[in-house]
């Protein structure tokens, strides 16, 4: 099974920007924590960040046939991108949102993601620890969809 996971933008800066808030861990770091856990569950990972909408609206689609979900970070866009909103949709893999901070205990206009409603779930507040958090979640919702379709595999036959 594969994972892609898209990073937004200014997600390249963590470590260096507002650490009050994101604290001091890079991208790099998260990413190595996550493929040790992916290694672990003997899960494929890959890594994408831009600060650009259409470049993660292009990888978010090249995911199709490729990945068996999606973990991302819309950042910023979370609270303005229908486009982001409308590609994971139009893929239908099951995608869960994930942010460092809590989303919900910042400014007013950070509190409404137009991603979450197109998303299995939505990971926020705990720092860095959000993206492990997500791998469990992804594990899950990967080995369920395996089960189901054992099942109606034996069933078919």
């Amino acid at each position: 099974m594969k994972i892609q996971v898209i990073q937004g933008p200014n997600l390249n800066m963590l470590g260096i920007r507002e650490q009050n808030i994101y604290g001091p861990m890079k991208l790099e770091d998260i990413h190595k924590q996550m493929e040790a856990y992916a290694k672990q569950t003997n899960m494929e990972i890959e890594f994408f960040q831009s600060n650009l909408e259409g470049e993660i609206v292009d990888k978010i689609q090249e995911s199709l046939g490729v990945a068996d979900g999606i973990i991302i970070n819309p950042a910023a866009y979370t609270h303005t991108s229908i486009a982001i909103r409308d590609a994971i949709k139009a893929v239908s893999l099951p995608t869960i949102e994930v942010h460092i901070s809590n989303i919900q205990a910042r400014e007013d206009f950070r509190k409404k993601s137009l991603i979450a409603p197109v998303c299995a779930g939505t990971i926020s507040g705990f720092g860095p620890f959000s993206y492990h958090l997500a791998m469990v979640a992804m594990v899950q919702i990967l080995n369920e969809i395996e089960a189901m379709k054992k099942a109606q595999n034996s069933e078919q036959k």
